[in-house]
């Protein structure tokens, strides 16, 4: 190994001694200039104690030392405040103030600004929703080529609020933003190719534009690629590619993903069988709401498939898929309170079951829910018919995610 000369040694010595005092000057000069009244040196030093670089981390100072430049008319300074008013940084939280100073930069061609004051017009955040006025500001800063206001431009004119409604001319504004990298906008633009809504179907091309958004780690875009490896549509079909991208969105938590590497694993496809590992994804994507994944172990634990049968845990399955709506899982539930498997016999809640399920399902399970329902009518006193009648109406789904 190659000894370091001893004047290079020396010199690099000096060199960290003095970066910290040069460093000392420049913010001691910046201060100055900013308490003077420079503009310039007050948004700076606001921007310092918004990280905490070389002076504490203080969001009232950052607030402070933005006012000042804001006041003057520095547009990012201006900007820089209505985001502090916005999260309620340093300031009290207010959408009025926020509004007030994003309007101020906006008005001075701030890009940012302008897409933040467009999307307070299309909520209706501290000013009334107004979407013509939400559309004219995504367009000022989607000009300017910013991605965020091009994809917002792009959904305004898919769903024509503000403007009338144009895929295509939604299908321009959300490509330029994926062409940017914004990977929702990649997602959109990969779903209008799958399904040839505003541009003509093109998978491979879905494909394309989901596999980029899926790089970036977009777990909607993972899970899409995985099921178009699945299907074989826009690439050629390969099950361990499905599940190597249905995996990588599954370790991010997301329960469609989840559910469907479950999937994979329950039917051997691209792994091999593994009931266990099924069970263990259905479970983490149950737990998180997904009404598929609840209703699926409902049927596990009803049949003993893959777990020892356990009734009183498919009822509880059942009834969770079942609250937030799920034809299928109300049609079980409403035939377990009927038998009295699994939850005690209840005929009344068996009826209010099977009666929201014969409302909402089609084709099997309708025609299952009907013919339970006859069964169960010819039990129940009319107050008792009441009761399920007034339970059935009372009934509002009530959704986990």
């Amino acid at each position: 190994m190659r000894a370091v000369p001893p004047l290079l040694c020396c010199l690099l010595l000096l060199l960290v001694l003095c970066t910290p005092l040069a460093a000392q000057r420049d913010l001691a000069e910046l201060r100055s200039r900013a308490e003077a009244g420079d503009a310039a040196a007050q948004f700076n030093l606001g921007r310092l104690h918004v990280t905490g670089s070389g002076v504490p981390q203080d969001d009232r100072e950052a607030a402070r030392w933005y006012r000042l430049a804001a006041e003057q008319g520095h547009a990012a300074a201006q900007h820089g405040l209505g985001l502090r008013y916005d999260a309620g940084l340093g300031v009290e939280e207010s959408d009025v103030e926020a509004v007030r100073w994003y309007r101020a930069a906006a008005d001075q061609g701030h890009w940012e600004a302008q897409f933040r004051l467009g999307r307070m017009y299309a909520r209706g955040t501290g000013v009334d929703r107004d979407e013509t006025q939400a559309v004219a500001w995504y367009e000022r800063a989607a000009g300017q080529g910013h991605a965020e206001a091009q994809f917002s431009l792009g959904q305004m004119h898919f769903n024509g609020r503000g403007v009338p409604l144009d895929r295509r001319e939604a299908a321009r504004w959300v490509e330029l933003a994926a062409r940017q990298g914004n990977p929702l906008a990649q997602v959109t633009l990969a779903s209008m190719f799958e399904n040839g809504v505003g541009v003509d179907q093109d998978p491979a091309l879905a494909a394309r534009w989901y596999r980029l958004a899926a790089n970036q780690g977009a777990p909607s875009a993972q899970v899409t690629l995985g099921y178009l490896y699945d299907a074989g549509l826009g690439v050629e079909e390969d099950d361990v590619e499905a599940v190597r991208w249905i995996r990588l969105a599954a370790e991010q938590q997301d329960p469609e993903a989840q559910f469907a590497l479950g999937n994979m694993y329950f039917n051997g496809r691209g792994v091999t069988r593994d009931m266990a590992e099924a069970l263990r994804w259905m479970h983490l994507a149950a737990e998180q709401g997904w009404i598929r994944a609840q209703f699926n172990l409902g049927l596990s634990y009803d049949g003993g498939i893959g777990v020892p049968p356990d009734p009183a845990e498919a009822a509880h399955w059942f009834s969770r898929a079942a609250a937030q709506g799920d034809p299928a899982a109300q049609q079980s539930l409403g035939v377990m309170y009927a038998n009295g498997s699994g939850v005690e016999q209840d005929l009344v809640a068996a009826h209010t079951w099977l009666s929201l399920a014969a409302s909402g399902a089609s084709g099997d399970t309708r025609t299952s829910a009907l013919e339970g329902i006859q069964v169960i009518e010819a039990r129940l006193s009319p107050s008792e018919r009441e009761e399920a009648d007034a339970r059935r109406e009372a009934f509002r789904q009530i959704p986990e995610r």
